[in-house]
């Protein structure tokens, strides 16, 4: 399956209603994704991992989508890799290519482009948590849907965010941050505040990118009851918990 893909050059005025849930994913090539999960996993086990978490995460967007004023996107690199999307997606879903060196500047440059296709709001979700509870995305499209300008952050528990909501293409919660430490979600928010504008937080949840997170994604998909910050289950990422029912040894 082909999916369109979006070009910031040319606005949809239709769209100005519509929050742009845009999932930030690398084509799912064995050894350029997910590879601080090798060791435990192989370098294909870690792409085939990556496969599912983007279809369980697009998945949820989807269905939010049917009842929501949302539309589901991945915003992707490397550009001339549409193809291994093929087929992963859900029917509705666009593409739309990133940009930028810096991981910030990636983050800065995909809310620039999609608001400029008319989106009226954009989310920028991390495509390493596969189980978001869908309630986490309904408030955010809630809150971004509420009058005056604002920006949403949903925390992870490692420090960062697997979430960031957007109505202005706002420069400040992506320049001068400490891209991939414990301090990211503390620095976004401080920059936030030094810009004046209205925070919303969301829950908290967790990203999963080396064996320990490997090992709490089992907890929570093969387990019983919440994780220890959940307040309350996350999506059940059918796709995932597959995976890791296999990779465990774990039978039905």
């Amino acid at each position: 399956m082909a999916y369109p893909i979006l070009d910031p050059r040319y606005k949809n005025p239709a769209l100005a209603s519509s929050c742009a849930l845009a999932v930030m994913a690398k084509a799912p090539r064995a050894g350029k994704v997910k590879t601080r999960l090798s060791p435990p996993l192989t370098l294909e086990q870690s792409a085939a991992l990556n496969i599912c978490f983007l279809k369980d995460t697009t998945r949820n967007i989807a269905d939010i989508a049917e009842t929501s004023a949302a539309v589901g996107l991945v915003c992707y690199t490397p550009i001339g890799d549409e193809s291994l999307f093929g087929g992963l997606l859900p029917e509705g879903f666009a593409l739309i290519a990133q940009r930028g060196d810096t991981f910030g500047e990636r983050l800065h440059a995909a809310t620039e482009d999609i608001l400029a296709c008319g989106f009226g709001a954009v989310c920028l979700i991390d495509s390493d948590s596969p189980t978001v509870p869908a309630d986490a995305f309904h408030e955010a499209i809630d809150l971004l849907n509420c009058p005056g300008d604002r920006i949403v952050l949903g925390g992870s528990n490692d420090g960062g965010y697997y979430l960031i909501g957007l109505k202005k293409a706002h420069l400040e919660p992506f320049k001068g941050i400490h891209w991939s430490t414990s301090t990211v979600y503390a620095e976004t928010v401080s920059a936030i505040r030094e810009a004046s504008v209205e925070l919303a937080e969301l829950p908290i949840w967790y990203d999963v990118d080396d064996g320990d997170t490997l090992n709490l994604l089992r907890d929570e998909l093969l387990g019983e009851g919440l994780l220890p910050f959940a307040k309350a289950p996350g999506y059940p990422a059918p796709y995932s918990r597959e995976f890791i029912r296999h990779f465990f040894g774990v039978s039905q």
